[in-house]
């Protein structure tokens, strides 16, 4: 594979703080790489040092193939508010389009309404000053996508996007031709997207080939063998201690060099790596629950004339650990506004039916919004506790920094100590894991899994929702909730095999699927519980024969989209393979729910 990228002798400081001196690696054709650090470590300076945005402070080389073609997604979109969204999506794709012939320029634009359609967005006439941050997310997405780039750079693709807008962005890029660079906290989007893991610590890049699991694996190693040979020269600083402290100071060129070698040993010796966690005991337990936690009756509120949730009657218990999700818009967070009774400053709604909470309720409230610090202030000032502080990632040398100095990452780990550290017996966690680091991400869940408590979670973090709760209130996009005990990948499970996925995710919530079609299938008849209906000899046959075409299609179908995905330039043969696309899915759709149907 030719080298599409090689860096050499980057560095990057701000004001006293390094935070990479003097790097070197190398990306190949069809690498697909995880960038993985702690928050303001340097990992969106290094994107765009490599993007050209910013530059070194050593020199060094940014050494590109030639002729390739680069996008770069940034954390921020940076767009007009009165363009239209196809206005926009056009401005910022005109690098691409230049000197196409009209048959080219045709295929692009096909491109970018496909990818609309695909990302929910299929109203280009929308103003761009009128969108949710997710969906400016998907603006920015479908620019990128339609790039047909050789090498991608992204930079927290998945931030403020719904669950079905990141699976569509997921399948795309792990059946793409491209090389990736890209930094991300969403676990289950690395380990299905890239065959890399680069690690940035300490200002130093660690390079693991493989999954997350075996990043997690081979770090230890590498932490394991750093502490071992810690407590080698930890011996060799016992014995030189010895010595310096029964010889007298010689002034023989010997006794000197020995000297100035204890200092650098002693310095060695010092340094220990942890892998940080945080405990009940040292944030504190939870204040005592009280029986009556939330009840709602009859619950519904309607914002800008649009019903979101009617009637949801529903009691939270003590300790139960609960996930909210659902597409962007949806609802998700005016529930929770209305659940803790701190609607916010820009939040309007009609709301009927009632809400009660019990009187022992300390809650602690975690919202997208909600950081608000003085600037001027230092870490330790806003928190003073140098234990914690250390825990969640604020080393002794970042205590005395201001507030302004801190990135949104580490700001947002700071607003997250300050929620925990009120002992709250009520968590509510509005997307936690956007702009939060996978360093923090893990001492967070370690921490949330003992919570004494109970915990209501909004977020679009598969991997978060499975290891923390215990069921899931999805949005149906109709104003109901329907109530999912168990994780969000047994949810996702069970709503494949109830009914086969649609072929473009949409940002309809949480997957919800259209009605059977007319002149599909009818469902066989039911039995009597537990009494399984025995298939005649035609219906055997035909599922035997559906299992085979089930196969066909779905190899047809990864082919199709490998094709789409690697950048087709011809446009009759685009509308002849994006054509079969459709036909394939929809034939999949139907060999699915009729196989479905004979084996339930």
């Amino acid at each position: 594979m030719p080298s599409y990228l090689q860096i050499e002798n980057i560095s990057k400081s701000y004001g006293p703080k390094v935070l990479f001196e003097r790097i070197a690696f190398n990306i190949n054709e069809g690498d697909k790489i995880a960038l993985i650090a702690p928050n303001g470590t340097g990992k969106t300076s290094l994107l765009r040092i490599i993007a050209g945005k910013d530059s070194s402070d050593s020199g060094g080389k940014v050494l590109f193939l030639k002729d390739i073609r680069i996008a770069f997604l940034e954390q921020e979109y940076d767009f007009n508010p009165g363009a239209t969204v196809w206005d926009q999506i056009i401005s910022d794709s005109r690098k691409w389009m230049e000197g196409l012939d009209p048959e080219h320029v045709a295929a692009h634009e096909l491109r970018i309404r496909q990818l609309l359609t695909s990302l929910g967005l299929s109203d280009s006439s929308r103003l761009m000053g009128g969108l949710s941050g997710g969906e400016v997310k998907r603006v920015a997405l479908v620019v990128m996508l339609a790039s047909e780039a050789d090498f991608y750079i992204m930079d927290e693709p998945t931030n403020h996007l719904d669950i079905e807008a990141i699976e569509f962005l997921e399948n795309y890029l792990s059946h793409a031709r491209c090389t990736l660079l890209m930094v991300t906290h969403d676990r289950y989007f690395l380990d299905s997207v890239a065959n890399t893991v680069m690690e940035l610590d300490r200002g130093r890049v660690y390079i693991y080939k493989g999954d997350y699991q075996n990043y997690l694996e081979k770090r230890q190693e590498r932490i394991d063998n750093y502490n071992a040979e810690t407590d080698r020269i930890r011996n060799i600083f016992r014995r030189e201690l010895e010595w310096m402290h029964a010889s007298p100071c010689a002034r023989t060129g010997k006794a000197k060099s020995r000297k100035n070698a204890f200092y650098e040993i002693q310095d060695r010796a010092s340094q220990v790596y942890r892998i940080n966690t945080v405990s009940l005991e040292e944030i504190g337990q939870a204040s005592r629950l009280g029986t009556k936690i939330i009840n709602c009756r009859d619950l519904g509120f309607s914002v800008g004339g649009k019903t979101l949730l009617k009637s949801f009657t529903y009691n939270f218990q003590r300790y139960e650990k609960v996930g909210i999700v659902g597409g962007n818009g949806t609802g998700k967070t005016t529930l929770i506004n209305i659940l803790t009774g701190e609607p916010g400053p820009d939040c309007q709604f009609e709301m009927t039916g009632s809400v009660e909470r019990g009187e022992s309720l300390n809650i602690g409230y975690y919202r997208q919004d909600g950081m608000s610090f003085d600037e001027d202030q230092t870490v330790l000032e806003t928190v003073n506790d140098t234990h914690l502080l250390g825990r969640f990632l604020f080393p002794h040398d970042m205590l005395n920094s201001r507030i302004r100095k801190l990135s949104g990452g580490e700001k947002r780990r700071l607003y997250l100590l300050t929620v925990l550290m009120r002992q709250p017996n009520l968590l509510v966690m509005d997307e936690p894991t956007n702009d939060l680091d996978i360093v923090t991400l893990n001492v967070l869940e370690e921490y949330l899994k003992d919570f004494k408590g109970t915990l209501i979670i909004v977020s679009h973090d598969r991997h978060f929702l499975d290891r923390l709760v215990d069921h899931l209130f999805i949005f149906q996009g109709d104003g109901t909730l329907k109530d999912f005990v168990g994780s969000y990948s047994q949810y996702r499970e069970a709503e494949r095999r109830r009914q086969p996925r649609l072929s473009s995710p949409s940002p309809d919530p949480a997957g919800c699927h259209p009605e059977r079609s007319e002149g599909s299938p009818s469902p066989r008849p039911q039995t009597a519980p537990g009494v399984p209906r025995k298939l005649t000899y035609k219906e055997q046959r035909e599922l035997e024969q559906l299992e085979k075409e089930i196969k066909s299609l779905t190899e047809e179908k990864a082919l199709l989209e490998s094709k789409l995905g690697g950048g087709l330039t011809d446009v009759d043969e685009l509308r002849t393979v994006s054509a079969r696309y459709s036909e394939v899915s929809s034939l999949l759709d139907a060999a699915e729910t009729r196989w479905l149907e004979l084996s339930i």
